[in-house]
């Protein structure tokens, strides 16, 4: 990598930059991240990046909205410094949730999202495991949607000769789970899960057969916890042996680490697209951490030398 390819961090998850940079064997850029007195975001690039290409490695997680602030900021920053070219590297989408209107008078904050990275000056995205895949449409530049897949699958392939079944807590999930049990020679059941709020969820029956064996709840984010944790009772309640979970977004909001912990679920695993406390993954915790370092990294590398990224897109294309 070249002088004029430099990597840039919010506060969000310094330490997902830092390894990016790592494996690019480049240092991290220089840049000042913080606060005036009253609050407001205060951001100063140290380096010269006139004509540079310039990547910002900063998930829009909690504090979702300081965090996309800093973002913002610092993408302004380097377009006001001549940068030639800037690619937002969000490992986590926040606002994805609403990416349409399913009933009256609801924003489409994804779209708005999408309309103030162009605002503030980005010129290409790349992000991992949209929770909407139709997000990428929202923007007028290029996205680059990358799937978390061939990084965590490998924590699961000591099980591909046992008798496992892939599950996911509801419907829409069936096509992020046909590839895990093709890679997996395993077969698929799904959780009749019925929403009927942000924290109210209702678990049913479960379409497939789970009895007696390993099943894997895969999903793409756990947010409070609560539906993957019924999901896991659901299964169990079924027949299976045991339960493990796989998860791209560990969002882990309020209560969701005890309810996992407090949970029959054997262990879950989940990328660092999302910074996690040492007390969430630590020894004796239930939470792996697998890190999407060298896949952003392999990512950022092909866009600066103009190489293809799109063997990257396939579940399969790029194993870490």
């Amino acid at each position: 990598m070249k002088a004029n390819c430099q990597v840039y961090s919010g506060n969000a998850h310094r330490g997902l930059a830092e390894s990016i940079a790592q494996y690019l064997g480049l240092p991290l850029g220089a840049a000042y991240v913080g606060r005036f007195p009253d609050g407001e975001i205060d951001v100063k690039v140290e380096d010269d990046v006139r004509g540079g290409e310039c990547f910002v490695v900063q998930p829009t997680c909690p504090p979702v909205n300081e965090n996309l602030m800093e973002l913002l900021v610092l993408l302004d920053c380097l377009r006001r410094a001549s940068a030639a070219s800037i690619t937002a590297v969000i490992p986590y989408f926040g606002y994805a949730r609403k990416d349409r209107k399913d009933e009256g008078r609801v924003p489409i904050t994804a779209k708005l999202v999408a309309n103030l990275l162009e605002a503030a000056g980005v010129t290409r995205v790349v992000t991992v495991d949209l929770h909407a895949p139709q997000i990428q449409g929202f923007f007028d530049i290029p996205v680059d949607h990358l799937y978390a897949q061939p990084v965590l699958i490998r924590h699961f392939q000591a099980y591909a000769s046992q008798d496992i079944v892939l599950a996911c807590p509801d419907v829409g999930g069936m096509k992020l789970i046909r590839n895990w049990a093709k890679q997996l020679d395993a077969s698929m059941a799904v959780v009749d899960k019925r929403r009927h709020g942000p924290d109210e969820v209702e678990t049913g029956r479960i379409i497939g057969d789970v009895r007696d064996r390993i099943a894997i709840l895969v999903d793409d984010m756990i947010a409070t916890g609560g539906s993957i944790v019924k999901a896991a009772d659901a299964v169990l309640a079924a027949g299976a042996r045991e339960v493990h979970v796989c998860a791209t977004h560990p969002v882990m909001a309020g209560e969701a680490h005890r309810r996992i912990e407090e949970s029959r679920i054997s262990r879950v695993v989940v990328t660092d697209s999302i910074p996690l406390a040492p007390a969430q993954c630590g020894p004796g915790s239930k939470i792996e951490v697998a890190s999407l370092a060298r896949l952003l990294g392999e990512a950022i590398k092909r866009i600066y030398h103009k190489d293809s990224v799109s063997s990257l897109f396939a579940l399969d294309g790029f194993i870490p």
